[in-house]
């Protein structure tokens, strides 16, 4: 079969995202290929297809147990053997899954990159026949990225002195020019095969907001979208604990995740939010490459990131499968401190923590910046970006610029007063007039511009100051305490020969899905079946798949296989199951899918944009004393997702009396089983339990528990 004919087989697509089909042709004609694309941009597809149609084994180098173990079972699912070796196994299973791969049972194996220094797992590996060795998240290989690991070197040495050299193709979403190079030249690339599909994310917008306060934004974001998946990123281990602490407090079903949690801890974090059984997760950014979960609709930075590597590697978990998805930097000039703290506690030589200084440098730019962020970004991974996106924060403000040329010739004139030769913090103090100790042993109280912007703050005299170096005005040094520099734009600005205009920003609102009440019922089917089969929801059908299906309203199978995202396996195991539950709603509605329909469903669902969500209007209905059944037969909704929501609603910290809803009599076996088998996986919980209980009802006894922690 050709490349796309697998796509739409096994992938449910039936084109190729930009990039891909070149890349798979690369590779397919036997060159070492290396592709720079961003997340969500479909690298798996680029080495899965050519998987397939290669004669050998596709060993994959991945560096995280869980995001191999994801890879694993989304390629299961979509009817694909593959497997992986990890310090999960013991040796004997081991040699099992690789005799197993020596006799063609599985077309991928994921390994991560400390097995291959392994001696005795090489001698293993060389009786499988190779035909691609794929190195996932490549970045790592070098030491002038930002998650180098020494075991992702010692790969290039092991690729070299491999007997039968396999083809190589390497994939990574964050990567300097300075860090492609590197790869190239260890990996032994040609030019001529090196793939770069650019680093824009047209479905994300990004926004940068100062002086929000963490807490206070993050409660009313969750409120403000309600059942949005996303991830509030933390810098340290302490915010952490504190923010899930006071959202959980709101009542918010939120997550933690961080490394001073125990492995069980992190595991059951992910997994609810894999899940879906918390809404979001507070994490630092030791959450991160592990992630696979395709609808993240959001992801909060609560402070900023080290470096503009980190910060798009960690944004970029949003909106994976193509929808409109937010990624929001809450910016604090304390930020800076924090950062510039942790690069000087860390055991980083000194070369490489200048390094990571000038790093730090580029992120409090782009915080700054007026320009457009994904430009920044395009800049920064050395791109050439030519129009601006049109829906980042500085995209979209708002209001007339403001010329504030007297004020930056002020600045300038301050900083070339003091030779050029201090910080931020000392230059907006003399600005400021202020009469601390450092400013008067230097004697600047005696300056000319001294006390020039008396009428500012200091705090806003910083904020300006870090714009104009954002904007090219001013430079600051990569030295460990960064100086303040003059540019020749500055020069300009001090002749008079340029004006300097800044604007103020205002945060872009997404506006509402459509048909909500069709997609909250799809998700809710969707739910039930990956707790049935311990699969998390995406990767059963995708949100992206999941609204096209509410937009086309397919009547059959195959109507429905020409939804993206539908292929042969997935429509032969869940299409009937999902086209019985859209058949039901346009029988509630009184229309038949079409032309004709799609409008009338669109014009409905604009017009309810701004009603609550389907899950509170059945929990109210129950609050006034309203049975299922009555429920049932009002809103014309299976009695499963009314449950469902029911449950969702206590989730979300809505009451609920849960002698309404659990009978009374399964209610202590079901907590016997819990505790039997330990965690909250349903499949195991379920056969140990009679029949006639239901996986509802074994939902509600766990969200019940989960209230009274």
């Amino acid at each position: 079969m050709k490349p796309l004919e697998l796509l739409e087989r096994y992938f449910g697509y039936t084109s190729f995202r930009p990039g891909q089909e070149a890349i798979i042709q690369s590779i397919l004609e036997g060159h070492n290929t290396f592709a720079v694309m961003p997340t969500g941009g479909g690298k798996s597809v680029c080495y899965q297809i050519p998987a397939l149609m290669l004669e050998g084994l596709t060993l994959v180098v991945s560096p995280l147990i869980s995001l191999m173990k994801d890879q694993v079972d989304q390629l299961n699912q979509l009817g694909i053997p593959a497997t992986y070796i990890n310090s999960t196994l013991t040796v004997h299973e081991m040699e099992q899954e690789l005799n197993k791969a020596a006799r063609g049972r599985y077309k991928l194996l994921y390994v991560a990159p400390e097995r291959l220094e392994s001696p005795r797992f090489q001698t293993m590996l060389r009786q499988v026949p190779l035909s691609l060795v794929t190195v996932d998240e490549a970045h790592c290989i070098s030491q002038w990225g930002h998650d180098f690991r020494p075991s992702y070197r010692s790969l290039a040495h092991w690729i070299h002195d491999w007997p039968h050299r396999p083809i190589i193709a390497a994939f990574t979403a964050t990567a300097t020019e300075e860090v492609r190079q590197d790869i190239a030249r260890l990996l032994s690339f040609d030019p001529d095969h090196i793939f770069t599909t650019g680093v824009k994310r047209p479905n994300l917008s990004f926004s940068v907001l100062h002086g929000e306060n963490v807490r206070e934004y993050a409660a009313n974001y969750l409120k403000e979208n309600p059942g949005q998946p996303g991830i509030f990123y933390c810098a340290t281990r302490k915010e952490t604990d504190r923010l899930a602490q006071f959202l959980s407090e709101q009542g918010f079903s939120v997550g933690r995740y961080h490394a001073g949690l125990t492995e069980a801890e992190r595991e059951q974090a992910q997994e609810a939010f894999a899940f879906d059984r918390v809404q979001a997760i507070v994490a630092t950014n030791a959450f991160g490459m592990g992630i696979d979960k395709s609808n993240v609709r959001f992801v909060i930075h609560c402070q900023m990131p080290k470096n503009l590597e980190s910060y798009y590697q960690e944004a970029g978990r949003a909106g994976r499968d193509g929808e409109e998805s937010e990624c929001i930097l809450l910016f604090s000039p304390s930020d800076i401190r924090t950062q510039k703290y942790l690069i000087d506690q860390s055991e980083l030589a000194p070369d490489l923590k200048g390094r990571e200084q000038a790093k730090l440098q580029e992120m409090v730019r782009y915080a700054y910046t007026q320009q457009c962020l994904q430009q920044t970004f395009a800049h920064y991974f050395g791109e050439k970006m030519a129009d601006p996106c049109g829906k980042c924060s500085n995209c979209t403000a708002e209001g007339e610029q403001t010329d504030i040329t007297v004020d930056a010739q002020k600045i300038f004139s301050c900083i070339r007063r003091m030779r050029e030769r201090f910080g931020v913090s000392l230059t907006a103090k003399v600005l400021k007039g202020s009469k601390s100790k450092r400013v008067l042993e230097l004697g600047f109280d005696s300056l000319p511009t001294y006390g020039l912007l008396k009428a500012y703050t200091e705090k806003e005299i910083t904020h300006r100051i870090h714009v104009l170096a954002a904007e090219g005005y001013l430079r600051l040094t990569d030295d460990e305490y960064p100086v303040l520099t003059l540019t020749p734009a500055a020069a300009d600005v001090l002749k008079g020969k340029r004006q300097v205009l800044l604007r103020v920003k205002k945060r872009k609102r997404r506006s509402a899905p459509v048909r909500e009440d069709l997609f909250e019922e799809l998700r809710s089917l969707r739910r039930e079946i990956s707790e049935v089969e311990q699969v998390p929801p995406y990767m059963i059908f995708s949100d992206s798949t999941l609204t096209e299906l509410t937009r086309v309203l397919p009547r059959d199978p195959q109507q429905m296989r020409s939804i993206r995202g539908v292929g042969d396996r997935k429509l032969e195991r869940y299409g009937d199951r999902f086209l019985e539950v859209i058949q039901s709603y346009l029988e509630q509605k009184g229309f038949e899918p079409g032309p004709a329909a799609e409008a009338a469903a669109t014009a409905e669902s604009s017009s309810r944009n701004d009603e609550e969500p389907s899950h509170l209007i059945t929990w109210k209905l129950w609050r006034e004393g309203l049975d299922l059944e009555t429920i049932h037969k009002e809103r014309g909704l299976a009695l499963t997702t009314l449950e469902n929501h029911l449950i969702r609603a206590a989730t979300e910290g809505y009451p609920l009396d849960w002698n309404r809803l659990i009978p009374q009599e399964q209610e202590p076996l079901i907590r016997q089983a819990i505790e039997k088998v330990g965690g909250t996986r349903l499949k195991p919980i379920k056969e140990a339990l009679p029949e006639n209980i239901t996986y509802t009802t074994i939902k509600a006894v766990l969200a019940k528990q989960a209230e009274e922690m």
